[in-house]
């Protein structure tokens, strides 16, 4: 049911003083009219522009994390910091880019201070909105002697110092890397050694930081040298009117699907299964508030930030909430700013969904995955055939690193896994990543046993785990990891007390869970953990969530449920169960 009756608002000084509006930067009329052809060459443009960007780091990055998973994002934006156009990657790292852009450039003196050829480095998360492994790397474009746009790649770099390669218990920033602020990590063209030499320096893995970190300029000067060409071809005036009629067009789009959302204000809670310190579940409310072709995501009610490092920073709220809603409204297109112009966040300091330093962040992404699924939720309140019901909520995987038997190596790699995704109104639920991240990929088995010693036993669906209903969630997968050599892990999971609910009748899911197994053969329940030592001969089980059913389960097609039956989704005692008429006499015979 909507929410009509919302806690009273604290109105005192200093609750004000905490509340924070993000809110779209105003319309600019174009200086003049581009023909609609003209117009779309543009955008394609500007998007081929990305992309080839996107290939010029996946075929020179050193780690199979940025070139197989594809945990990066790549844009290119305006001198105003909005985004005119991306390339496919993980879409909550591209509603960060434009707060990493601006911060890096205030960071390193303001656009007077930078030159051609210069790219700034930043990932102080409070900036970025990720990790501090989450970094940034921000090069000016220049057109006739001025800046006219950026190019900015946000990539996840295996290690930088932090406590350990990947942390669920840090108490405190500090302990989660090492920070860079806007500084010029190449100069006209030319890496700064000594910045260089901080970075390797306080990495365990040297070089493969360095070189994901070469692959990422070399990203930026393609994507720049791709943009000249357009601006070139199309003189500056014609460009920008472009843009900004291409900015026009997406926020029409996205009006037109909030104008089907019942205007009104509607409730979403969320629960944290703990902080990595504490093991009480965190819950958090969500409020979405509708007013004609207008949307506001209201998050100042939630809980203070937590002691272990959960809390959410605000660039990836603000992503979170721009990307989930683009995803419903955006018509399939590549989201531009026009996207987010009907979008208002509102955020408290202080909180899980707005922290300030140095509360510690390192699982910033947990929070938003989730919250991304409780606006959904929201809508669903209403308008359930707008809307899918809940995935499995997780990004559920670990990341390793150990010293090489033979050779003394440090070695690292990490990977996330898909879950099940919620049914819907036109069908049941698929089997991916998280819509957060949905163009990441697990590493193919074969790259991770040829540069690690590690073997992918098995990897299967788990029967009954998708939530039933007219069309059934989507299963979670089991996968069997076996450790060859001693090593170490950090698990992170999610998820696992709190099931993925259905929508309009449908069934809740299997939550995640993970087993670890020793080479004795002792199996152990683990939830988030970091540094684990695994030896020889253990194993690790990871089991991803299933995504909500949608609808009764009565109206599901009988035929349907014998098909999910024989591929293996569900057996025939759970069919049995919950759709009983799929098994009637007259049934039997269709």
């Amino acid at each position: 049911m909507a929410d009509t009756q919302a806690a009273p608002a604290d109105t005192s000084a200093a609750a004000l003083e905490k509340i924070v509006v993000t809110r779209p930067q105003p319309r600019r009329d174009p200086e003049i009219e581009v023909d609609p052809i003209t117009t779309e060459i543009i955008r394609s443009a500007i998007c081929s522009a990305a992309v080839q960007m996107k290939r010029a780091l996946c075929r020179t990055a050193y780690s199979p994390i940025i070139y197989e998973v594809l945990d990066f994002a790549g844009g290119l934006y305006d001198a105003r910091y909005r985004l005119m156009g991306q390339a496919p990657s993980l879409p909550h790292f591209m509603g960060t880019l434009n707060f990493c852009i601006e911060e890096a450039v205030r960071e390193a003196g303001g656009p007077d201070k930078l030159d051609e050829g210069d790219i700034l480095i930043y990932n102080w998360p409070y900036g970025t909105g990720s990790h501090a492994q989450d970094t940034a790397l921000v090069m000016p474009v220049f057109h006739e002697g001025e800046i006219f746009a950026y190019g900015a790649i946000k990539a996840h770099w295996l290690d930088n110092g932090a406590t350990y390669p990947y942390c669920t218990s840090t108490t405190d920033v500090y302990q989660e890397g090492t920070f860079m602020r806007g500084i010029k990590v190449f100069k006209k063209g030319e890496v700064d050694e000594e910045i260089q030499r901080i970075l390797t320096d306080n990495s365990r893995l040297p070089k493969i930081v360095q070189g994901d970190m070469h692959a990422q300029a070399t990203g930026l000067r393609v994507g720049a040298a791709a943009l000249k060409e357009v601006i070139e071809r199309f003189g500056a005036t014609v460009f920008h009117s472009a843009v900004e009629q291409i900015f026009d067009h997406g926020e029409a789009m996205v009006r037109s699907y909030y104008e089907k959302i019942p205007d009104g204000r509607y409730k979403a809670v969320g629960r944290l299964d703990n902080d990595g310190i504490n093991d009480d579940i965190i819950p958090f409310e969500i409020y979405l508030e509708v007013e004609g072709s207008s949307v506001r995501v209201d998050y100042s009610k939630s809980p203070p930030i937590t002691e272990g490092p959960y809390n959410c920073p605000l660039p990836e709220t603000v992503s979170a909430t721009r990307v989930s809603l683009a995803m419903l409204a955006g018509g399939g297109e590549a989201t531009t700013e026009g996207h987010f112009r009907a979008l208002e966040v509102v955020t408290k300091k202080g909180t899980l969904f707005h922290p300030e330093p140095p509360a510690p962040c390192f699982m910033y992404g947990w929070a938003p995955i989730q919250g991304m699924d409780k606006i959904f939720r929201a809508i669903g309140q209403v308008a359930p055939k707008l809307v899918p019901a809940d995935p499995g909520s997780d990004v559920v995987g670990a990341v390793w690193w150990g010293v090489r038997e033979e050779t003394g190596e440090i070695w690292g790699d990490g990977h996330p896994m898909p879950a099940g995704q919620g049914g819907h109104v036109s069908g049941d639920g698929g089997f991916a990543m998280h819509f957060g991240q949905s163009a990441a990929r697990m590493t193919p088995a074969e790259v991770w046993e040829a540069q690690t010693p590690r073997l992918l036993e098995s990897a299967e669906f788990r029967p009954n785990s998708g939530g039933v209903g007219k069309f059934r969630g989507g299963p979670g997968i089991e996968h069997v990891v076996l450790a060859l050599e001693d090593c170490h892990t950090t698990i992170f999971s999610e998820r696992t007390k709190t099931p993925p609910p259905g929508l309009a009748g449908g069934g809740e899911a299997m939550p995640a869970s993970v087993q670890v197994e020793s080479p004795e053969g002792e199996i152990r329940a683990s939830g988030k953990a970091s540094g684990v030592f695994v030896p020889k001969g253990s194993r690790l089980r990871f089991f991803s969530g299933g995504g909500g059913g949608w609808g009764p389960p009565s109206d599901r097609d009988p035929s349907a449920v014998r098909s999910d039956i024989a591929e293996g989704y569900v057996t025939e005692d759970h069919a049995r169960e919950h759709y009983p008429h799929a098994f009637s006499p007259d049934k039997a015979k269709d």
